[in-house]
């Protein structure tokens, strides 16, 4: 590009919007602003007080990554009251192009464009070249996504697979699986991996351990595990780990990730000095017969502060170029 092209991406939670301007050459994020979304009645009223704070109004190239499922024109957020048509909300503020994705697209769209210091490697395995990879992120409850390369360019393949069945492997996780099949009936990982599933895990180990133990919140318990001011802390910490690891792998087989399986999310970065005695790549290769087939693919913690933007910018870029 003989002059750098400037465009506007946004990460829509359910409590906070978040937006940045892009240079589509070179993908550096500038001018981040985080709002409150109650602060708005619409997403298309905090994009427009996002461009004339900061003087962007000529910027016309828009992507937005958003916390909710995104399957046709009509948006409506799982967990807050915006909702939108995304050919009206064009047309209202002049754009030429919005590209509305949801969040994991954009987290799962972000892989290729990671730098060195923007991601940790756990265990062995490299990463081969224009093969698909596997994202799994736990926060407030666990996404999973796929990115498969096609003819030069990315695909992502966002899904549902936080939802499938989890299994049990260990006298520990049976116990567990029971004590959250009498609560939920059905037991996913995202019962376990995310932050309920923390909380979730640390009073199930309580009753397996004959612990009598106020409930605590996912941070607390993270802190109470760094800190090692509490052995049950350590211990939901160690599990989550160990179902995280079992979970990766299977991503890892489903679609032979050979391009590498990432850890996204809240809540892994901030526990981090655990990882390493963790089971988690143990886990992640305990595949019986095709455990030599899992020791080839390589584990990544993402570790980069916005990956939603990235991913959102690296998808808007894609698509402009055709």
């Amino acid at each position: 590009m003989a002059e750098r092209q400037f465009a506007i991406v946004a990460d829509i939670g359910g409590t906070n919007a978040r937006f940045s301007r892009v240079a589509l050459d070179t993908l550096a994020l500038d001018q981040v602003a985080v709002y409150p979304c109650a602060d708005f009645p619409t997403l298309a009223a905090a994009l427009q007080h996002y461009q004339q704070q900061l003087g962007l109004t000529a910027i016309k190239d828009v992507a937005i990554a958003i916390a909710c499922p995104v399957n046709g024109d009509n948006v409506k957020m799982t967990n807050f009251h915006w909702q939108f048509s995304i050919k009206a909300m064009q047309a209202e503020l002049q754009l030429n192009t919005l590209l509305v994705m949801n969040d994991f697209t954009a987290v799962a769209m972000c892989l290729p464009a990671l730098a060195e210091d923007q991601k940790i490697q756990i265990g062995g395995g490299q990463a081969q070249a224009n093969k698909p990879m596997a994202v799994l992120g736990a926060g407030t409850g666990l996404g999973v996504a796929h990115l498969l390369p096609v003819d030069g360019k990315f695909l992502p393949l966002p899904g549902e697979g936080g939802h499938v069945d989890w299994a049990a492997q260990t006298e520990q996780e049976w116990f567990i699986q029971r004590q959250l099949a009498a609560q939920y009936g059905h037991v996913s990982p995202e019962r376990l991996l995310s932050g309920p599933g923390l909380e979730a895990i640390y009073q199930a180990l309580a009753v397996f351990q004959k612990l009598e133990v106020a409930p605590l919140t996912a941070g607390e318990i993270g802190q109470q595990a760094l800190s090692g001011q509490s052995q049950l802390a350590k211990d939901a910490v160690a599990q989550f780990y160990a179902s995280l690891g079992a979970v990766a792998g299977d991503l890892a087989l489903t679609l032979s990730t050979f391009g590498g399986v990432y850890v996204a999310g809240g809540i892994v970065p901030k526990l981090l000095p655990l990882l390493g005695s963790s089971e988690f790549r143990a886990r992640f290769e305990a595949k019986g017969r095709f455990a030599g087939f899992n020791q080839q693919i390589p584990t990544f913690i993402v570790t980069a502060e916005q990956p939603g933007l990235l991913g959102a910018a690296v998808y808007l870029k894609q698509t402009l170029a055709g």
